[in-house]
């Protein structure tokens, strides 16, 4: 579990790594891409340095893997009991689209489990951190700050998001299944936030998305609440395989909603 103090410090970094971003995103900027096709800015790279950099001294003993760091050999992560989780800027084509629907995420993993997490939303100011036993939280850019839950029980029409970049075919059955429904699109992990919040009641999503996506938004939503599942119902565990990269899974503000049904299970 994550100390009082510790917990402002590193909320402390995220609001730094919010403003370098801002910085680029206010100006003009160019669009690499990465060796799977993704796209990178400077304001990616700049987040992860002030992020790593901050940790670095905060934490020493605790590693940091970043999106944007070099691969780490899974012979090594394997050593790691506890570990940062970050997304320097998730939602990177939000962030090209300028539509400000994009965010900072940090998580605390020890054995594999979320256990606290924080999503900056660097356009707005407002931030939501959290894990399961400690509550979930909502602070705005005055740093005013409110204790948050889900919706449950959930009633009908349901919130289901619907993403803005990553929409496929799977996605789409499942919301048709659902019934009467509301789709909300919305990009990056704000989508846990809003969950966490009862603003959403289901996230599905069947495309890939790798650790560094969920992990923040993951401890958020849990300690709401709500919870995130694999496709065989078993909550999302990190830095546990060699790969990186997310099975498919749905999110719930209600966890007693009949998701199984939907997907085709």
């Amino acid at each position: 579990m994550i100390e009082p103090a510790l917990r402002e410090r590193v909320i402390r970094i995220a609001d730094q790594a919010a403003a370098e971003i801002l910085q680029v995103y206010e100006g003009a900027f160019d669009i690499q891409q990465k060796d799977d096709r993704s796209p990178v800015t400077a304001a990616d790279l700049a987040a992860h340095r002030c992020i790593v950099d901050g940790l670095a001294r905060l934490t020493p003993a605790i590693p940091v893997l970043s999106e944007e760091s070099a691969a780490v050999d899974i012979a090594e992560r394997c050593q790691w009991s506890r570990l940062w989780m970050v997304d320097p800027l998730d939602g990177t084509r939000e962030f090209i689209k300028r539509n400000g629907e994009f965010t900072v995420n940090i998580a605390l993993i020890e054995s594999g489990v979320a256990t606290w997490g924080v999503v900056q939303a660097p356009v707005t100011g407002v931030l939501w951190h959290g894990g399961a036993g400690l509550g979930a939280f909502r602070r705005d850019s005055a740093g005013r700050e409110r204790a948050i839950d889900v919706r449950a029980p959930a009633t009908a029409p349901l919130r289901v998001a619907a993403s803005r970049s990553h929409r496929d075919q799977r996605s789409s059955d499942f919301i048709d299944r659902m019934g009467d429904t509301e789709p909300l699109g919305i990009g990056s992990s704000l989508k846990f936030c809003l969950l966490a919040q009862g603003e959403l009641d289901v996230y599905p999503r069947f495309g890939p998305t790798s650790e560094w996506d969920t992990a923040a938004g993951q401890a958020v939503l849990e300690g709401a609440g709500g919870g995130l599942y694999d496709l065989q119902g078993r909550p999302f565990r990190y830095n546990q395989r060699a790969g990186l990269l997310n099975g498919g899974f749905v999110a719930l503000g209600d966890t007693s909603l009949p998701w199984r049904d939907w997907a085709g299970a």
